[in-house]
């Protein structure tokens, strides 16, 4: 048997051991998985999919620390963060319950001519077929939970392939959502050791449904393997521009901006990274951003005291530092940070007016660095936000309403925040990719109905009499 050693990305110790999957342990998975959505005698019904998410969340509440603690290991997670990592994917599963009590399919019309007269129709919700969820290691908890759980609520069998850095806290899922009574083969875990073998699931005539969580040049990748028929839902990274006119609330935004960027070493896709200043106030907005982030305690993820952790591996560090160094040798000013901290901490980062081609201005840099734009008129920095094929979410600073709705019509994103960041998120709210960001809508409601058909019935009965199309 093949294992994996997971290690720390803080100071690179082992934490865990897990198996990879053989072949034939893939195969096993997939046969399990198709054949459980074949016989649909077996299917399990919404009382008792609700008393196994129920259960599981209790203990997942029971398990809150040491859960946390171990997305904070695995992933390099701030264990503050961490814990609410673990209080949102709690979250999930309560918002999952409520719309399985809540959305059950609607009447069609009928009996609107001839043709129609003497029937009745009406739609529900049945699952896709089998799932199959591919995961990253940013949030290697609560993606996970975003991934799976609508597909258990839906009763859909789901196969997760967690991010190798970071597959103890989906190990730990699959086994809490055992103990909590889910029967064999609905969730399943699966570790391929190769990218081949990784395509060839996807590419497996047995899935209806990816939901991949990753880099966009993977992502486009595997849509094109997909089998005839196969719907796929793809969350890619953005480069997310932010806007702050010149009437904003600086006092109110700074700490916002700087978080949003710093939060979790930058490594979330909608971390900012593209900040869009008017340019009476770039200069006072770049030192601000710098000193709150040379505030922050950068450090042992595993400590309630750190801010911000370590990045995912060494490798990421270096391509960071590489990115950083190249904007300011290029004509960037480099406000704070540009170095290393440890093998994997990397200080926070502030850029001033670094090339418009450079990689920090056009590429998703997955690290804590803020790279500060000038502009002169609105619609010039709005155009600047729009220059790239990614779009995903954006935001806005102002204390004007026309600005606020300029930005709101004119970015292209699929979600603009005014005076919050492009960070912000909840767990019920549409969060979408657009272009080459992504493909289908997350969200624990979006995501159901993206892994159900909706099917419908037509009743015809001569007995059945509506006056008004006779």
């Amino acid at each position: 048997m093949q294992m994996l050693t997971v290690y720390a990305p803080f100071d690179n110790q082992p934490i865990g051991d897990v198996a990879y999957s053989s072949p034939s342990e893939i195969e096993a998975a997939l046969a399990t998985a198709d054949a459980l959505f074949r016989r649909r005698s077996a299917w399990l019904g919404k009382i008792e999919r609700i008393a196994i998410l129920r259960r599981f969340e209790t203990l997942v509440a029971a398990r809150h620390e040491e859960l946390a603690l171990q997305v904070a290991r695995e992933s390099g997670k701030p264990l503050r963060d961490a814990r609410t990592e673990i209080d949102r994917g709690l979250e999930c599963v309560a918002i999952a319950i409520e719309e399985l009590r809540t959305n059950a399919g609607h009447v069609v019309p009928m009996g609107l001519n001839a043709t129609s007269a003497d029937r009745v129709a009406f739609t529900q919700y049945e699952p896709i077929g089998v799932v199959l969820a591919i995961s990253a290691f940013n949030h290697p908890f609560n993606l996970v939970i975003h991934q799976l759980v609508p597909a258990i609520a839906v009763g859909a069998p789901v196969i997760v392939k967690p991010s190798p850095k970071t597959p103890l806290s989906c190990r730990a899922i699959i086994a809490m959502l055992a103990e909590a009574g889910l029967p064999d083969g609905w969730a399943q875990m699966v570790l391929p050791s190769s990218n081949e073998e990784v395509a060839a699931i996807v590419a497996d005539r047995r899935i209806a449904f990816l939901s991949f969580i990753g880099s966009a040049a993977v992502g486009w990748q595997l849509r094109a393997l997909l089998p005839a028929g196969a719907r796929c839902a793809l969350e890619h990274g953005g480069v997310a521009p932010v806007i702050v006119a010149a009437d904003a609330d600086l006092d109110a935004a700074i700490p916002r901006i700087a978080r949003a960027g710093f939060w979790h070493a930058g490594q979330a896709c909608v971390s900012v990274q593209r900040l869009f200043c008017d340019a009476g106030i770039a200069t006072e907005v770049a030192d601000r951003i710098a000193a709150f982030g040379d505030a922050l305690v950068t450090g042992d993820p595993a400590l309630a005291t750190t801010d911000v952790g370590p990045l995912i591996s060494g490798e990421a560090l270096a391509r960071v530092d590489a990115w950083v160094g190249e904007a300011a040798a290029a004509g960037g000013q480099l406000v704070t940070g540009g170095r290393a901290l440890s093998p994997t901490c990397y200080a926070n980062t502030v850029l001033l007016n670094p090339p418009e081609d450079s990689k920090v201005a056009t590429s998703e840099i997955f690290g804590p660095a803020i790279a500060v734009f000038p502009f002169a008129d609105l619609d010039e920095a709005i155009g600047r936000t729009n220059s790239l094929p990614f779009a995903f979410q954006a935001a806005a600073f102002t204390r004007n309403l026309d600005t606020a709705m300029r930005c709101y019509r004119r970015i292209d994103a699929s979600a603009v925040m005014i005076n919050e960041t492009s960070l912000f998120r909840t767990d019920w709210m549409p969060f979408a990719g657009l272009r080459a960001s992504g493909l289908g809508v997350g969200g624990i409601p979006h995501t159901m109905r993206e892994l159900q058909v909706e099917k419908m019935m037509v009743w015809r009965s001569d007995l059945y009499a509506d006056g008004a199309a006779r």
